[in-house]
């Protein structure tokens, strides 16, 4: 057995050309035929790709979907953030535990099945969700839980799971998913009919420097939530003095709540790499990389296929279109679990087969970027923009939307409302325009721009959504107007708690101590002082964190406080009389004393 698994490791590190920036091929194939990376794995990893062992293991131990101890052959991933608990996740949990006969964390006697949970898996729009294996299965309520369990215990084949195909191409024979696209409202830029390969013949009609310039003029700035200028990010990477240049597509949507670059990829896929063919011959690159989050590998033979395709119709390759000297690809590269990767250095330590560490900014990516050369990352619905700049020009897409942040958005819209899916809208509308369209009217909190956003109340709601008010990378979180803010901000901070990276310390610990002093406030132990100590703790984690994770991470805590302190005064105790805090258990903190003495304390008797 030892001598077939060497074997067989050593094969599938030479499909990767024993290339240690492979390494999460490499891992990912290894878990994926012995349901993990074992210590004997790693050994033989280290050896085939020339590496120390200990680098192959903190890329084992830093992915959740990487394990170095067995697993089932069917793992239930199910997803346990805010929307998917609002709609009965806690309730599909408790059948799992019953008809498996184990808790989460934990595998069956038999070694077949492993349950567990993960964080957003992009279903937001059809929770409560899970993963069996790669397999999605949606709106999950108890009979449906109990239905997977015996399916799996008689077949143990996910894929027999799916018994009805969603729409558009999550019914590709290549896709076959029971997920829906939801999309309700098309607009003018990413749904909009499309010309495949004009918006390229275009650009290469022009020189590189042109097709930035156009690109600034449409004013594009980044759709994944930061909203950095596009054409400027890519003007710093065309002049770095390096002539290896790469384009990447951001794919890790693992913001709760979002799920539009899902229904990108499914529906408009086209659209992506054409616009990474043509950021490619604006900055000078030759090769491009699909990020792909781990819980999208059900789209990824679809988007092999397509990119296929696009090597076909000539979007792809060499002198494409015709222009000399002009070569550029794509490949996808797996993720395997870590929300810290939507970071874009993280990220781009992941492409190099690392941990998801951030890396120290400056250098920026698009001066020293992936292996050390000039990079542009830019999120999926921007390479799409793109497209449609170079196609319709940039005077067409600058007219759209508000002035400061010109075209459309796509939101993804869940939680309390009539309608869940993906609106197109365009930047400048107000929020509760887009809650009257998807019927959220009576809303008591939005959240916006998911759990690194804003939480925002009723008095805000005729704010515009746009770069200079309420910015989203995307996500609408509509929460009726019985909700407990406080508690939803807590179950964030549960979030950033679990995905933190662990490298500095104010993410690391600070993200802790918000969580257990709101725990304290939820549990009716909260003092006045609290709210003092809650801000001034989440402004130090701001500031001093090391990437855009932790830099955003206390935003739950520091917004809810701003929109909503009638919620958090009302759990809040006044000082009492006797002296005490009344966070001060007196009774338990003797207690131990007291048992060991065989008697009360005759100063603090009841």
């Amino acid at each position: 057995m030892s001598e077939n698994l060497q074997t067989s490791v050593r094969e599938i590190c030479r499909a990767c050309n024993n290339d240690r920036a492979r390494m999460m091929d490499i891992v990912l194939a290894v878990q994926a035929k012995y349901g993990c990376v074992s210590s004997e794995a790693m050994d033989t990893i280290a050896k085939a790709v020339s590496t120390h062992r200990v680098e192959v293991e903190s890329v084992v131990s830093f992915y959740a979907f990487l394990s170095s101890r067995p697993k089932g052959k069917v793992v239930i991933r199910l997803c346990n953030d805010v929307i998917d608990r609002m709609h009965g996740a806690d309730r599909v949990a408790e059948t799992f535990r019953q008809e498996l006969g184990i808790g989460f964390g934990e595998t069956t006697p038999d070694g077949q099945i492993s349950l567990e949970y993960t964080p957003c898996i992009g279903m937001c729009d059809q929770a409560p969700a899970a993963l069996v294996n790669d397999v999605v299965v949606t709106e999950l309520h108890r009979s449906t839980a109990q239905h997977i369990v015996r399916e799996i215990n008689r077949h143990m084949d996910p894929r027999r799971l799916v018994t009805r195909l969603g729409d558009g191409n999550n019914a590709h024979q290549l896709v076959q998913a029971m997920v829906n696209n939801n999309i309700r409202k098309a607009g003018p830029v990413i749904f909009a009919p499309s010309d495949l390969g004009a918006g390229l013949a275009k650009a290469l009609a022009m020189s590189p420097a042109e097709v930035i310039r156009d690109i600034k003029t449409a004013r594009l700035r980044g759709r994944g939530g930061a909203g950095f200028p596009t054409g400027m990010k890519w003007e710093f990477a065309r002049g770095a003095n390096d002539q290896n240049r790469y384009v990447v597509c951001n794919a890790d949507e693992g913001e709760p709540g979002t799920f539009k670059d899902r229904v990108i990829l499914t529906e408009r896929p086209e659209l992506l790499i054409e616009g990474m063919a043509i950021a490619g011959y604006a900055i000078g690159a030759s090769e491009g990389i699909i990020y792909l989050r781990g819980e999208y590998a059900y789209l990824r033979a679809f988007l092999e296929h397509m990119l296929n395709e696009c090597r076909n119709w000539g979007i792809l390759g060499q002198n494409i279109g015709g222009k000399k000297g002009f070569h550029f690809d794509i490949r996808i590269q797996m993720g395997a679990g870590a929300y810290v990767c939507g970071e874009e250095t993280a990220l781009l330590s992941s492409c190099e087969g690392l941990r998801g560490d951030p890396k120290n900014r400056p250098p920026f990516p698009a001066q020293k970027g992936y292996q050390s050369h000039p990079t542009i990352v830019n999120n999926v619905e921007t390479f799409c923009c793109v497209t449609r700049i170079m196609d319709k020009g940039a005077g067409a897409f600058a007219q759209l939307g508000s002035s400061g942040s010109p075209g459309t958005k796509l939101l993804s819209v869940s939680g309390d409302c009539r309608s869940q899916g993906v609106y197109e809208v365009e930047f400048g509308i107000k929020l509760r325009d887009v809650l009257k369209m998807v019927g959220g009217e009576d809303a008591g909190a939005v959240q916006v721009g998911g759990p690194s956003g804003r939480m925002v109340g009723p008095d805000e709601f005729d704010r515009p959504i746009c770069y200079d008010h309420l910015a989203t990378g995307g996500a609408l979180m509509v929460f009726g107007p019985e909700c407990n803010v406080v508690d939803i901000a807590r179950q964030f901070m549960e979030f950033f708690v679990e995905e933190s990276c662990g490298y500095c310390t104010p993410c690391r610990v600070g993200n802790v101590l918000l969580k257990e002093r709101l725990e304290q406030i939820l549990a009716g132990r909260g003092e006045r002082e609290d709210l003092a100590y809650l801000q001034e703790l989440g402004e130090t984690i701001k500031t001093m964190s090391r990437c855009g994770l932790g830099q955003t991470s206390a935003n739950p805590v520091l917004s809810t406080i701003q929109s909503f302190p009638a919620a958090y005064e009302a759990l809040l105790k006044d000082t009492r009389t006797d002296g005490f805090r009344p966070t001060f258990d007196i009774g338990a903190a003797l207690g131990e004393a007291q048992a060991i003495v065989g008697r009360r304390s005759v100063h603090f008797a009841d």
